[in-house]
């Protein structure tokens, strides 16, 4: 089977702005891992009068994040072998599209040990993920490179040269692809047009007998309902805090109307644990940033002790 034509490569800008921020933080060379997701877009064109022409739908890979090593061979050896147990222990359930390479004063073009090391981990079918669009029945390899490099000649402005490559199996072969760097605007509404969310309200087994409480629609004596609703209560709390389960029966069925000030409260407990979780990417933040201020200045000070011997 050929390899599915890829069009391009997104990656938001803040993204592309830390991961380049981290690898010219490294002393030297470094490489890392890619992760996001592949789907089919279909894109949208807009005009004056309103009307909307829609063209043929288009395979997307989206970069949404990364992990840098601060320095080369970090998961394969000088042959360019992969090894499968290394990669495991850094995924942690993200999916993995590709990895990265950053070379400083070099051509920017991919080495042979960059083409060994992509051709090893796209052959790895256990890291292959699933495109997102029922159209396509195959999943989607590893495949993406991204190289880094810098000027041969020291310049007066930082300069950083990128350009990614798709692995191409079937040809053996690099590919170029082009980067597109997402932002808001009428030329990127395909990307929010197909957007899926993926922290809908969970499937919660809801029985509309009547406008009572869920909890006592349940035959509580049992372990077994004790045990599902405290389940359902569960899940119910990753999306809402401080939602009780069985106020949900309330706002099914006909007499739902009755309830609007019932889905309003939903609506506020679903906004209370997203702030709640804003506060706690805020906080993850601020330690992140205080770490690499103190990394920054061990730099300086191992620098200037090494200056002074």
């Amino acid at each position: 089977m050929d390899d599915l034509a890829l069009q391009k490569i997104a990656v938001s800008g803040p993204t592309l702005a830390s991961m380049i921020e981290r690898i010219n933080s490294c002393s030297g060379d470094a490489d890392g891992l890619l992760f996001g997701d592949v789907a089919s877009i279909t894109p949208t064109a807009l005009s004056d009068d309103f009307t909307q022409t829609r063209s043929d739908s288009q395979l997307v890979a989206t970069i949404s994040g990364f992990l840098c090593f601060i320095s080369p061979l970090s998961f394969y050896d000088s042959a360019g072998r992969v090894d499968q147990t290394r990669v495991n222990t850094h995924l942690n359930q993200k999916p993995l599209i590709g990895w990265f390479s950053s070379r400083r004063k070099t051509p920017i073009r991919p080495s042979l040990r960059e083409f060994s090391v992509t051709h090893s981990l796209s052959s790895i079918p256990n890291l292959s993920l699933p495109i997102q669009n029922p159209n396509f029945s195959s999943n989607f390899p590893p495949s993406i490179f991204l190289l880094f490099t810098t000027p041969f000649q020291d310049q007066l402005i930082h300069t950083n040269q990128y350009c990614a490559y798709r692995f191409q199996l079937q040809k053996q072969c690099f590919s170029p692809v082009s980067i597109d760097i997402v932002n808001i605007g009428p030329a990127f509404r395909g990307h929010y047009g197909s957007f899926c969310p993926s922290s809908a309200l969970p499937f919660l087994s809801c029985e509309l007998k009547n406008s009572t409480a869920m909890n006592e629609d349940r035959d509580e004596g049992s372990l077994s309902g004790t045990k599902q609703a405290a389940k359902d209560q569960e899940e119910l709390d990753m999306c809402a805090e401080g939602m009780d389960i069985g106020r949900l029966s309330q706002l099914m069925g006909p007499e739902a109307a009755n309830y609007t000030a019932g889905l309003e409260h939903l609506y506020e407990k679903m906004l209370a644990k997203i702030e709640s979780l804003s506060r706690l990417v805020e906080a993850s933040s601020a330690k992140v940033l205080e770490q690499e201020n103190h990394n920054s200045k061990l730099r300086l000070k191992v620098g200037k002790s090494t200056g002074v011997e």
